[in-house]
């Protein structure tokens, strides 16, 4: 989808400390770990960042959208009213977006169709704290250690630092099975925690037991969807200055992302996310930040901004940097 005004006003994130990452050849240095902070404050910290960078001011807001990954607080609780609260603070709606780590780039497109107005501002955020002792983020995937943290941006039709040239998706519902293998549906089984290694021994069960399991790459659904989506720009590949993708650890990365993309670790953020880990939907938005704040992207340059969430799906967005950092 081609958007003709739509820009990103202010991008924020907040950071936790970093632990040392195991020496296990997945080529990561190091992980954010918060401690016993939420995943809501994480997150309504790295709005008010990005408000602040925005230049609107909190009555131009007419909606907040939040994600996240992981458990944001109790059952029945609503986490985006939390992160408006202690964000904008007006009365204006607070939907989440529960699409696991595609949370924000699909809030975008979602921004797009509740911006009407010139001065009309949209706050994206989300959050993750994955250190509950239901989850082991050493060791609940192969593919990525998962890691703490919070990021936001402002979506506008007024102007920002880049503009959003266009933004799809793709998915392949067929493979929906892999991230729950035999688990039951209902009544949920909340107790087992966030495993997904536990659900691909599963799958390797079913298969040596003569149950193909669903097929499919998710390589091919990163190719498909960033090449109709830089077309749609009128960008291409190798028009594109840097991608921002997310944490993944050093082989995934490389099958899932740059491979299927044709580039190579120093085009992306690897050098970025290898320290930080897998922070959910926050990964391209940081990745975004640390390079428009480093001034490794400039005026003209643009940004492939990309990920991919259980469904399975990915999506993607194209800006084209419009100013520099201050």
């Amino acid at each position: 989808m081609r958007f003709e005004n739509l820009y990103l006003a202010g991008v924020g994130s907040h950071l936790p400390e970093t632990v040392p990452a195991p020496d296990d050849g997945s080529g990561m240095v190091s992980v954010m770990v918060a401690g016993d902070t939420p995943a809501v404050d994480l997150a309504a910290q790295a709005g008010d960042i990005a408000m602040k960078r925005s230049g609107h001011e909190p009555d131009d807001f007419v909606a907040l959208l939040h994600s996240g990954s992981y458990h944001q607080g109790p059952d029945g609780w609503s986490a985006p009213h939390y992160v408006l609260r202690n964000t904008i603070d007006r009365p204006i709606t607070a939907l989440e977006v529960r699409q696991g780590c595609l949370g924000m780039l699909s809030g975008l497109r979602l921004a797009a169709g509740l911006l009407h107005d010139e001065d009309d501002a949209v706050l994206l955020t989300t959050g993750d704290n994955y250190g509950t002792p239901l989850v082991d983020r050493w060791r609940a995937s192969r593919m990525f250690l998962l890691a703490d943290g919070g990021a936001a941006v402002v979506a506008s039709r007024r102007g920002g630092f880049a503009k959003v040239l266009a933004a799809g998706a793709v998915s392949h519902p067929e493979m929906e099975e892999l991230h729950r293998g035999g688990e039951t549906l209902f009544p949920p089984d909340l107790s087992r925690g966030l495993n997904f290694e536990e659900r691909v021994a599963w799958w390797r069960d079913q298969w040596a037991a003569g149950v193909t399991p669903p097929m499919g790459h998710l390589g091919e659904l990163v190719s498909e969807v960033a090449f109709r989506t830089l077309e749609e720009a009128g960008s291409s590949i190798d028009r594109v200055k840097r991608v921002c993708h997310v944490g993944f650890t050093e082989g995934p990365l490389t099958d899932i992302y740059l491979d299927p993309l044709g580039i190579d670790a120093a085009k992306g953020t690897w050098e970025l996310t290898r320290t930080t880990g897998h922070a959910g939907a926050a990964d391209p938005f940081i990745g975004l930040e640390w390079l428009w704040t480093r001034g490794e992207v400039e005026p003209g340059d643009h940004v492939l901004l990309i990920g991919t969430a259980p469904g399975m799906e990915s999506g993607c967005a194209v800006v084209e940097i419009t100013e520099r950092s201050a």
